[in-house]
Parts: structure tokens; sequence; C-alpha cells
């Protein structure tokens, strides 16, 4: 098997993700995003969270290409916009069923 190394953008990339990841706010962000589209408003509701913090988030989130933003008019809608990473979540969540 040849070995193929990744080059500085690769790694730092990498680890932009899973500094991502490792927030337990965007955590409940992308798994809720997973199961459907939601708004800001829906989101904040569904977390019990303020609207600028969720906002917040999913601009970090968006800057890194794992969410994406439908407008409708004047509401913005979010979805996934990375599927390996969310498999990757949806992965991680399932581990820990198995061993807890």
């Amino acid at each position: 098997m040849h070995y193929h190394s990744l080059d500085d953008q690769q790694i730092d990339h990498i680890s932009q993700i899973f500094k991502a990841l490792s927030d337990p706010t965007r955590i409940k962000v992308l798994h809720l995003l997973f199961q459907r589209e939601c708004s800001v408003n829906e989101i904040a509701e569904q977390l019990n969270m303020n609207q600028s913090a969720i906002s917040h988030q999913l601009k970090y989130l968006k800057q890194l290409h794992l969410v994406k933003k439908r407008k409708v008019k004047t509401m913005s809608y979010y979805s996934p916009d990375d599927y390996h990473v969310m498999n990757l979540l949806e992965q991680t969540i399932e581990h820990t069923k198995h061993t807890s």
C-alpha cells in the first residue's frame, strides 16, 4: 500500500472540522439539521437558546461549508452542506449508544 501524505492545508481544514464538531452547541445544531431543514428561529426554539447564539454558530458552520443557507423572501433555512461530516457525526452518535 502506498502512503499518501496530507499537505498542510488539508491538515488545517481537517483540524477545523474536528474543532467545529467539538462544540456541544454545534453538535446539537448539526444533529438537528441532519434530521430536517430549519430556520434560525426553529433551531433556537428546538434547542432552547437565543437566536443570536444560533446565528453565530451557523455563521461558523457555514464558513466551513458544513451547512448551507436557502433564502425564501426574508427567511433563511439551513441544511447540511457536507454529508461526509454529517455521517461522521451520526456514526459517532451511534458509537456512543454502544459504549454507554
